[in-house]
């Protein structure tokens, strides 16, 4: 007889639908989990607003649901700021949370505290939070970092056409005629419309696509027309093709007379702003202006789609006007392919504005400067009054930090230690605050080394709610699993404290954070846009679930929103859209003999903002391994900077060290580099150093995407790399002191070797010996298979193996064998010599760099099919590239061109 226990029957597999945690594209996504681990994420064919489509970041979801060292999974606390943090009960550090505040209200009363959110919260999260800043602690201090993507956008709509209402939708790219993209490099920040986009193309190709940016980017790839402007001078161009179609008479004389006002103001301003001027300031020839207008104005749909390339900029809000002004003076709005239609950046940056979860907004699209708006919100809220002063806004709201008028910052679900302008300004304001909360989900971000109290947040997939993507769509969020430890979803962890709160200043309101659950949050929050612009007081989630997501407004069971202003009726006092006469002002970091190039930033097609979960996906960083400062070939040359040249770049706030790469898709003048690269990555503050805190007047949004910079040489005498097969964030955690080591370092997740983490580090002197003995301790070489050393020259060059393969590496004063330890850490064949190899004596192998994250295609690999005759989809079927997301077929489709182009002039 066996008495041994009967194992536990498995789990069952269960599948729900959600949405990615991404982009604003707010793609569907069916969610497969057993007990709690997320087995797979796949597209959801039956989302509208996606049709079973994901990028490689979406794909790669379930990679990110971890349980590991990688989450916050208990509160933390520091009593005093030289102390190290103590993990501590939920129920004690809600309870510190609460007295901090009360404490703080009693002394310096409701402006000293400020809350800085996410555009990545749910609707039902910024719900909460806004009514806990407002209606119970009376400050209009609450901001979120939609402030640096999305207030400019907000405020162009608004000025024109009366409400942050973006009046077109997906199904208009496949309507267009013409489609103009500004500022936006679609194919990595939004691939899942640029697929939708190609496709689009490929069913007509008479289609004229427009592209206005500085960098030839894989958005270029199908553009039938390429402006590569100087950066920032977008007003310049808009004003320049308007005042071509006025001259040209192609506007639309009824819509402007029957639809429009302020036209003769601004018909003036655009009198100078002559083709052959604007070629003068943007950088572009006065011939491709004039055709770019006449393609704009003569279609019968034009789309125009625009994001951080006009938002973060000094004079955003003019860009966004500018842009929106051409649609109005051509009549090309509120019919299907046209409108002027601005990609979101985050996935509920839409649903945040809409709760009024900025210092900027109500409730409802409502004004906070507004005292019958106050009126009303105080009373759905079921409180006397709303505070009059005005809130302080992201980048102002440090600043009040630092000047000692904010004193209790509360951080929730974003990283400004890595993602605000001025980071030196940023961490100063950290270090100086009285006390920071950090309510976050993900243990290795920046911002948690300034954390007096941690409080564990819950994260996709173990949260229920809405969000609301680009096209005003609602969709709900499901949870597909637990959180772990004691996280909790976060308008629980601010209902919680919001109560304990209460009960210690004002226990009357203590009943206004009594939800039952998310579906009670919305029910409240629903009832705020009834009677306004965005009206969608209809629905619930009993509707959502049994109708699937929805577009606003909606304010009864039958609705036609999938576009607005189709009558031509616009939400201003006088019911037309208007045109505002504003003009060009150039970028406010100016160029100089001292900062001669122009940095822009922008997105890797494979990471998302400050990495934090997709730095948990090794595959993810096969496109993309490390942070570089990409540079024109002419002004390499001028330089003297060859390829993985270290240089310092800097700018009048800060400064950093990269290896240079050649890039021919620059304007020359210009410089770029990834956003996503910070301090938990690389030595010193991050890229984010040197950006521009200075913003917009009107939506205070920073120019983070121009910044001056100089470029300095660097000759160091000695370099190190690294490679260590293992747990990427474990790693990480353990060799990230040597980011603090080296004027030079960066400790990177790889998926080389299927998993690990690879390190570089450079200096004008050689590491002394207690420093690479150290160092060899941490990759856990001191006991190596195989080394040769000269310590007395910084020399070190070991190997580790791990059965067949390789299991660590470091090569210290003589790094000529990295490229051959890599290739054997990667494919696991061994050199034929590896003595000679680590020696330096064999002709290292040149590294393919990978273009299919997916499948794990080559360059290599590609470039040989395409010598073999093969066309793109011959490449497909050979390879299974390009097949999964299909966020590479613009860079094959390239190699395809250029190798012709090779042929044809060979």
């Amino acid at each position: 007889m066996n008495d041994s226990p009967r194992p536990e029957p498995a789990a069952p597999l269960r599948t729900v639908s959600s949405i990615c945690c991404y982009c604003g594209t707010g793609c569907g996504v069916q969610i497969r989990s057993q007990g709690n681990r997320v087995v797979e994420v796949s597209g959801d064919i039956h989302h509208p607003s996606s049709r079973g489509k994901l990028c490689s970041k979406g794909l790669n979801l379930a990679a990110t649901v971890r349980h590991d060292d990688s989450r916050i999974v208990s509160a933390q606390l520091r009593r005093h700021k030289n102390e190290p943090r103590r993990n501590i009960a939920l129920m004690s550090a809600l309870t510190v949370a609460a007295r901090k505040l009360a404490d703080t209200l009693h002394s310096h009363g409701p402006d000293a505290i400020g809350f800085y959110l996410s555009g990545q919260l749910l609707t039902e999260d910024y719900a909460v939070f806004n009514k806990l800043a407002r209606a119970l602690i009376g400050t209009n201090n609450i901001d979120t970092n939609s402030r640096l993507c999305m207030s400019s956008a907000v405020s162009g709509y608004k000025l024109t056409l009366g409400a942050d209402a973006p009046p077109a939708c997906y199904e208009d790219l496949d309507h267009a005629e013409t489609v103009f993209i500004a500022g936006s490099n679609m194919a990595f920040a939004h691939p899942v419309l640029f697929r939708r986009l190609e496709a689009a193309k490929a069913r007509n190709p008479s289609m004229k696509i427009i592209v206005v940016d500085p960098r030839r980017t894989d958005t270029c790839e199908i553009a039938d027309l390429h402006l590569p402007i100087s950066a920032g001078t977008d007003v310049a161009l808009f004003h320049a093709m308007l005042n071509v179609m006025v001259w040209e008479d192609l506007i639309d004389r009824d819509y402007i007379a029957q639809h429009t006002e302020g036209f003769e103001a601004l018909k003036q301003r655009i009198h100078d702003f002559t083709p052959k001027s604007a070629q003068e300031l943007c950088g572009v020839p006065a011939a491709d202006i004039i055709q770019c207008a006449r393609w704009f104005a003569q279609a019968r749909s034009t789309l125009s789609l625009y994001t951080m390339g006009l938002n973060q900029s000094s004079s955003g809000t003019a860009k966004n006007a500018a842009l929106i002004h051409l649609h109005l003076a051509t009549g090309q709005i509120g019919k299907p392919g046209a409108g002027p239609f601005s990609l979101t950046g985050q996935p509920n940056a839409m649903g945040g504005r809409e709760a009024g979860g900025m210092a900027t907004l109500l409730p409802g699209h409502r004004d906070p400067d507004n005292a019958s708006h106050r009126a009303e919100v105080a009373a759905l809220w079921g409180v006397e009054r709303l505070p009059e002063i005005p809130g302080l806004t992201a980048v102002d709201m440090f600043d009040a930090v630092l000047a000692g008028k904010i004193k209790v910052l509360w951080i929730a679900g974003t990283n400004p230690a890595q993602s605000m302008p001025d980071q030196a300004k940023v961490r100063a304001a950290l270090e100086k605050a009285e006390f920071v909360i950090v309510q976050e989900a993900f243990a290795h971000t920046e911002t948690l080394a300034y954390a007096d109290l941690i409080l564990p947040a819950a994260t996709w997939p173990e949260k229920e709610g809405t969000v609301t993507n680009s096209e005003r769509r609602i969709s709900r969020v499901r949870a597909a699993i637990k959180p772990p430890g004691d996280a909790k979803p976060d308008w629980k962890l601010a209902c919680a404290i919001a109560k304990r709160l209460a009960a210690k200043i004002a226990p009357a309101k203590v009943a206004l954070f009594n939800y039952r659950d998310e579906a009670a949050i919305f029910a409240e929050h629903v009832r705020s846009t009834a009677g306004r612009d965005l009206d969608y007081s209809a629905l619930n989630y009993a509707r959502l679930e049994a109708e699937g997501p929805q577009q606003w407004p909606y304010a009864s069971a039958r609705t036609d929103s999938v576009r607005l202003y189709q009558e031509g009726i616009f939400p201003t006092d006088s019911g037309r859209a208007r045109f505002m006469d504003v003009g060009y002002t150039p970028v406010a970091d100016p160029v100089s003999a001292q900062y001669p190039l122009r940095l822009t930033t922008g997105r890797l097609r494979d990471q998302w903002h400050t990495m934090n979960r997709t730095g948990l996906v090794p595959a993810l960083t096969r496109h993309e391994e490390e942070p570089r400062l990409h540079l024109h070939p002419a002004d390499m040359q001028r330089l003297k900077i060859d390829n993985d040249t270290l240089v310092r770049m800097k700018s009048r706030r800060g400064e950093v060290i990269v290896p240079a790469l050649r890039d021919p898709g620059l304007k020359p003048g210009h410089a770029f580099m990834p956003m996503h690269w910070g301090s938990a990555f690389m030595a010193g503050d991050g890229v984010n150093a040197l950006g521009n805190s200075i913003g917009d007047p009107i939506s205070h949004q920073p120019e983070l995407k121009h910044s001056a910079i100089g470029i300095e040489r660097l000759n160091y005498a000695w370099q190190a790399s690294a490679w260590i097969h293992g747990p990427s964030a474990a790693l990480r955690q353990r060799l990230r002191k040597w980011l603090n080591a080296f004027p030079y370092a960066v400790v990177l997740p790889t998926a080389i070797g299927m998993e690990g983490v690879r390190l570089r580090l450079a200096s004008p002197a050689k590491a002394d010996a207690n420093v690479l003995q150290a160092l060899i301790d941490d990759l856990h070489l001191g006991q190596p298979d195989l080394a040769f050393d000269d310590p007395a020259r910084g020399v070190i060059r070991r190997i580790r193996r791990s059965g067949p393969g390789l299991g660590a590496f470091l090569l210290a004063g003589d790094v000529r064998a990295d490229a051959a330890l890599l290739q054997w850490a990667d494919d696991g064949k061994a050199p034929g010599n590896i003595s000679l190899v680590l020696m330096g004596r064999t002709k290292p192998p040149i590294r393919t760099h990978i273009v299919c994250a997916c499948e794990n295609v080559s360059e290599d690999a590609i470039s040989r099919a395409i010598q073999a005759g093969q066309n793109l989809e011959g490449i497909q079927a050979a390879l299974k590239c390009g097949t999964g997301c299909g966020s590479c077929v613009a860079q094959i489709r390239r190699m395809i061109q250029d190798h012709a182009t090779t042929e044809l002039t060979a």
